[in-house]
């Protein structure tokens, strides 16, 4: 099924081996233009640093100048007298300009959407932007601001609350009816206020003259307002009290900024397109599923073979042991094999965390956070069924194949060698291959047969289940067609979560910490990489160690342009893969 990826125009290009003079230590070598790239991102750091005000008119407007100025100067430089890799690099930046102007648009839409319910926000930035410039604050017109500031958000409550009691004829305020997504929204803006706030007022507390006799009451007054504010958005409008069965709230983007945000990756395939693309892999595994539950006698059972393999799991305190024991032999595998170069120091310097009850409310099972493994696994403080829960969840079987996705060959060695090849290019980087090259993995693994059981193979492929499903839930979540309980569903009846560990991972993929094509990028990722390795492996242009090497050593970037990169594609200016 992995030949779906057709779809994503990764092969649409007539190539059949590397051009001369591009083996894989060329492709590795730091780029000519690695210095302009180095000074893009110092200035975008300059500006995220002294811009420090989420929300802000003028850091957005800021950012945009910065991006602006850098375009401008992108197209007046020399293209032509680039190297491929530089060229690389220059299409890189490129694309990354207009993927950020994107995003500054998306964040000024959906700022407007607040306007309404936040009249006192410019008024306060402008507060803070003052010092910035330096301004002489004048303490008596800063106080009347926080005052006026103050009127507006009792005004907004009152209108809040006719919204939510529309008997209530005696309140004159016209009524304000916020979505619990524009509420959740609102709260973290009204938050980023209150830092603001808290920051410009102890810079001229106390120092500055008349300023805390003018401003100090006011501002503690202000401060508690909002407080109170961001609470009632949060607790009352989108009921979020900081419960396990508060519910599950995200904020979509859309079919537009997916399809956007699709282009950036240069995949060609529509949103729709990708899901249908995870339908298909996710019927793939549900057929290979049927058989390995044969083999582990449970005719075509695949529930009764998960709940068989979920109880193949540790006793408490055992499951560190057996995730070093785990990666100690899928090391061994890959060193057999020739598969890839491991280096010494990377072998040696990977550790292991092991995960909060807390932190496991969003991520239920391992992650990786360099230099660490972090593990999930029953805690004493957990009640008795969430302590089966997550024994069942994090079974052996299932860590076969989770242990190599975040150590060696996945999320260790990439990170190790991603710090030492064209690091530069870790501004660029990209879900499709970071998590694209674990599951890429995952997948190799499996037809080189490193699942020797039947309860092996089972966790093997509930996992790419999995990552099938993330495909499904989550875009389809970002175009307004499936509901949080809707996918936590999906997760338990058609990939056999933990009811648990489903509602973590969907608070994960709603919360807003990813990006909405994060969760597709896996198997997206994992699938171009497969069709890469046909392409260069599988026509014998490239050994199976020269080839992820090679993948390795050219950073984080989207896999259409390691393609171009392996394969000695001629770069233009306009370049796009061919659709």
């Amino acid at each position: 099924m992995w030949r779906n990826v057709f779809l994503l125009g990764v092969l649409a290009c007539g190539w059949t081996g590397l051009a001369a003079g591009r083996g894989p230590e060329a492709l590795a070598r730091t780029t000519s233009f690695a210095p302009v790239v180095g000074e893009f991102a110092s200035d975008v750091q300059a500006v995220a640093r002294a811009f420090d005000v989420p929300w802000s008119d003028a850091a957005l407007a800021r950012e945009e100048a910065l991006l602006d100025s850098w375009r401008t100067r992108l197209d007046q430089s020399d293209f032509e007298a680039l190297e491929p890799a530089g060229r690389v690099d220059w299409l890189l930046l490129g694309n990354h300009l207009a993927s950020e102007k994107d995003r500054l648009a998306l964040d000024r839409a959906r700022l407007a959407e607040l306007a309404e319910g936040l009249p006192f926000r410019a008024s306060l930035h402008q507060l803070e932007t003052g010092r910035w410039r330096n301004e002489t604050v004048d303490p008596r017109a800063a106080a009347t601001v926080l005052d006026d500031a103050a009127r507006a958000v009792r005004e907004v409550r009152r209108r809040l609350d006719k919204g939510r009691d529309s008997q209530d004829d005696k309140n004159p305020a016209t009524p304000l009816v916020l979505s619990p997504v524009i509420a959740v929204r609102m709260a973290s803006v009204v938050d980023a206020l209150r830092q603001s706030l808290k920051e410009w007022f102890s810079f001229y507390d106390g120092f500055v003259p008349e300023f805390s006799w003018w401003v100090r009451q006011p501002h503690q007054a202000l401060d508690t307002l909002l407080e109170g504010h961001a609470k009632h958005l949060r607790t009352d409008l989108a009921g979020l009290k900081g419960e396990p069965e508060d519910p599950l709230i995200g904020d979509p983007v859309g079919a537009e900024a997916l399809a956007r945000q699709a282009a950036s990756e240069w995949l060609p395939a529509a949103p729709e397109a990708l899901i249908e693309i995870g339908e298909k892999e996710f019927a793939w595994c549900e057929a290979e599923m049927r058989k390995v539950a044969a083999e582990m006698g449970c005719g075509d059972d695949v529930k009764a073979a998960l709940a068989k393999m979920k109880a193949l799991h540790v006793t408490p305190g055992g499951q560190a042991s057996v995730v070093v024991e785990e990666a100690e032999k899928a090391i061994a595998f890959l060193k057999e094999r020739s598969l890839l170069t491991i280096p010494p120091l990377c072998e040696e310097t990977w550790r292991l965390e092991m995960l909060s009850p807390e932190a496991q409310r969003t991520l239920p099972y391992a992650v990786y956070s360099a230099p660490h493994m972090m593990v999930a696994y029953a805690h004493d403080s957990m009640g008795h069924e969430d302590k089966l829960m997550s024994m069942r969840g994090n079974n052996r079987p299932s860590l076969h194949i989770v242990t190599p996705h975040e150590v060696i060959p996945g999320h260790h060695l990439q990170a190790f060698m991603a710090r030492r090849h064209q690091p530069h290019r870790q501004i660029f980087s990209t879900p499709f291959l970071v998590e694209g090259w674990a599951l890429y993995w995952e997948m190799r693994l499996w037809d080189l047969g490193y699942g020797s059981t039947p309860e092996e193979r089972a966790g093997m492929l509930f996992w790419r289940l999995h990552r099938c499903a993330r495909i499904i839930v989550s875009l389809k979540f970002h175009l307004g067609k499936m509901s949080p309980p809707e996918m936590i569903d999906f997760l338990v009846t058609r990939v056999g979560h933990e009811k648990s560990a489903a509602t973590s991972e969907v608070r994960r993929y709603i919360n807003g910490s990813y990006g909405p094509l994060y969760q597709a990028a896996y198997m997206i990722g994992g699938l171009q990489l497969r069709s890469l390795h046909a392409e260069t492996v599988g026509t014998g242009t490239m050994s199976e160690r020269q080839f992820h090497d090679t993948v390795l050593a050219q950073g984080p970037i989207p896999i259409a342009l390691i393609r171009a990169a392996l394969l000695g594609e001629p770069l233009t200016r306009d370049w796009k893969p061919r659709p």
